[in-house]
């Protein structure tokens, strides 16, 4: 397989009116840009599987606005690092911040967030199951790139509060999100694996106000094997599409391990949806119905009728926080994963499982409104995640362990995917960070991945750049 351009198949004309021929839109297609280099030396542990550079479910480690690209890393030292270039720069400006990892937990990512009110860079580093910390930029530093001094003195102090919200004292999965409006919202899990509660804050570009839980780990779930309790919801992520509506795959987690039909597996089950028209303070199901308020005494809830969109029980080692994305129409897309049945009804171990029979699988809502799941043919190789882009086009691409890229032309509905760049030269070490963002403003694919090494051997972190179908 070629390593720096591979095209998809050509697609069929469309007619536009009768006599009157329109090619089609392009199928998928990566062509190989280049690659930087954030650093040489960045910090290396593995835990949990994976590392705390790259863990696909930091919501904008990587991120494009405004012409200009930023980045969020962990250096040798230790010290927390962001990084900015223009678009298609060969090097980036950094600005060392006065943190430092406190613990090797990979769980302990740097997210970032803009508040488009005031042109702020928001970051919240450094938690799992315990305190933040949070550190702003001066207002107007992402408006204004190009004359505005990219220095430490552009950032604020570093706090254990938002501003003086104090939010939770177990709080874990930082994501931030731009509501239509500019407004800032910060997404988050209170509480511990297995019990635990999703929650919304927002910033309006004066203050943070704090909108309240909106998940519930109560209630019983139960299983062939055993019941449960108490659980988390696990979001593959929390976005909003052309039309302003908030979307939300995710997976149960529960407590007991009473569920599963060996303590080796995960006691992850069912792929979920929720959606929210008014910015995330009421909670629908894929049919429209009510079934959690934040903040108030109605929950969403793994009794909630109507939530799961593709059953599985806890046997498959099904991941949590994978991937998703809404189409130009508004329609979500999900990437899952699991081991598929007919390698076994029972994984016993969840690492060794998935990485020898894994696969990952896009789901998505048809124009129908039914749910459509399509199995990606190429092996996980990983215990790790996948994370989703959609192009221009609405080509779907699944960013693979190991940066490599599958993908599936919109025109086949989606069931035609295949491995367009096979991670080659790349020497990845499992997930990466897709810059969700960058693809809408230049047809460009852009991921941070860090380089493989063992122990606690710092190794160099990049970002690699292919070019979509313009």
């Amino acid at each position: 397989m070629k390593r720096r351009t591979v095209l998809a198949s050509a697609l069929l004309a469309t007619v536009a009116a009768p006599g009157t021929a329109r090619a089609a839109d392009p199928g998928p297609s990566v062509t190989r840009k280049g690659t930087t280099t954030l650093d040489p030396q960045a910090v290396y542990f593995v835990s949990y599987d994976g590392l705390v550079n790259n863990n696909s479910f930091q919501k904008n480690g990587l991120f494009t606005y405004n012409g200009h690209q930023y980045a969020a890393w962990y250096t040798a030292s230790r010290n927390a690092v962001v990084a900015r270039r223009a678009l298609g720069a060969g090097t980036w400006s950094t600005v060392t911040l006065p943190h430092r990892l406190k613990a090797d937990d990979s769980h302990n990512v740097v997210s970032m967030g803009v508040s488009r009110t005031d042109g702020r860079l928001h970051l919240n580093m450094d938690s799992h199951s315990d305190g933040f910390f949070y550190v702003k930029s001066v207002a107007g530093l992402l408006d204004r790139p190009t004359t505005t001094a990219w220095t430490s003195a552009a950032f604020g102090a570093v706090q254990t509060t938002l501003d003086g919200l104090a939010l939770t004292s177990q709080f874990t999965y930082p994501q931030f999100l731009s509501t239509p409006e500019g407004r800032l919202q910060l997404s988050y899990r209170a509480g511990i694996s297995g019990n635990g509660r999703n929650a919304l804050a927002e910033y309006d570009g004066t203050a943070w106000t704090a909108l309240g839980e909106w998940t519930s780990a109560t209630g019983t779930y139960t299983s062939e094997h055993g019941s449960s309790t108490a659980r988390n919801m696990y979001l593959h992520g929390i976005d909003y599409d052309v039309d302003g509506r908030l979307h939300a795959f995710f997976t149960w987690r529960e407590q007991n391990a009473a569920v599963m039909c060996s303590g080796g597996g995960i006691t992850n089950h069912d792929t979920g949806y929720v959606y929210s028209d008014d910015r995330g303070r009421t909670w629908r199901n894929s049919a429209g119905t009510v079934v959690g308020t934040t903040g108030g005494a109605d929950k969403v809830s793994v009794t909630d009728p109507g939530l799961v969109v593709d059953p599985l029980n806890p046997d498959h080692s099904l991941m949590n926080q994978e991937s998703q994305a809404a189409d130009s129409a508004g329609r979500p897309h999900a990437i899952i994963s699991y081991v598929p049945g007919r390698f076994g009804q029972c994984t016993t171990d969840y690492v060794a499982d998935r990485t020898a029979h894994g696969r990952a699988f896009h789901l998505r809502r048809t124009a129908a409104g039914t749910w459509q799941k399509t199995e990606i043919p190429v092996p996980l190789n990983s215990s790790q995640r996948t994370k989703l882009v959609l192009d221009r086009y609405d080509n779907a691409y699944a960013v693979l362990p190991y940066g490599r890229i599958a993908a599936a032309s919109k025109a086949s509905g989606h069931t035609d995917w295949t491995l367009l760049f096979d991670g080659g030269g790349l020497n990845a070490f499992g997930e990466v960070v897709v810059d969700e963002t960058r693809v809408k403003a230049d047809n460009t694919l852009s991921f941070l991945y860090q380089e493989k090494s063992s122990g606690t051997t710092p190794s160099a972190l990049h970002v690699a750049d292919f070019a979509l179908p313009a």
